[in-house]
């Protein structure tokens, strides 16, 4: 009798973790609300390098040549991405008025700038990497076959908000 409490106890706690999760919050749109990714410290090597894989797998299946990460390119997206916030706005100028071209010339970059693309988001890197694709514009960046270089950085808000910029030189 004892074996067959046991039994039907252990089964009832088996099956008490198989419940589903609670579903989602939804906003007053009808559309999930957004999760916050939280980015920890020590991260910041293995997200850029995340980040430059899954690039370099969209390029190379485009036809279009690897790009390396710049030390120099992602202390201007870094920069960038914290002028963003500030600011509280995504846009390619600085608070100073400067542009993507003055904010590489000024961290010594010496190639030329391709382009930058920018995100104020809840989302990680990899699903940004997929907004960023589904417009023409930033798709377009991504892929530019002159592009050899990438810098990659972002800043995360204590709310949870991610300020996100990629700038491509060549």
């Amino acid at each position: 009798m004892a074996r067959l409490y046991i039994l039907l106890v252990s089964a009832l706690l088996a099956l008490s973790a198989c419940a589903a999760p609670p579903p989602p919050q939804l906003g007053s749109d009808g559309k999930p609300l957004p999760r916050v990714y939280r980015i920890k410290a020590g991260e910041t090597s293995e997200i850029q390098f995340r980040m430059l894989d899954s690039v370099n797998s969209l390029r190379q299946a485009a036809g279009q040549a690897p790009l390396t990460l710049d030390s120099a390119l992602t202390a201007a997206a870094a920069t960038h991405s914290r002028d963003m916030s500030v600011q509280n706005r995504p846009w390619h100028f600085g608070s100073d008025g400067s542009s993507p071209l003055d904010r590489v010339r000024r961290v010594g970059y010496s190639g030329h700038l391709v382009g930058e693309t920018i995100s104020e988001t809840y989302e990680t890197e990899l699903q940004t990497l997929a907004a960023w694709m589904e417009e023409e514009g930033t798709r377009r960046v991504i892929l530019d076959p002159d592009a050899r270089k990438m810098g990659f950085s972002w800043l995360q808000e204590p709310g949870g908000k991610i300020w996100w910029t990629m700038i491509l030189g060549g």
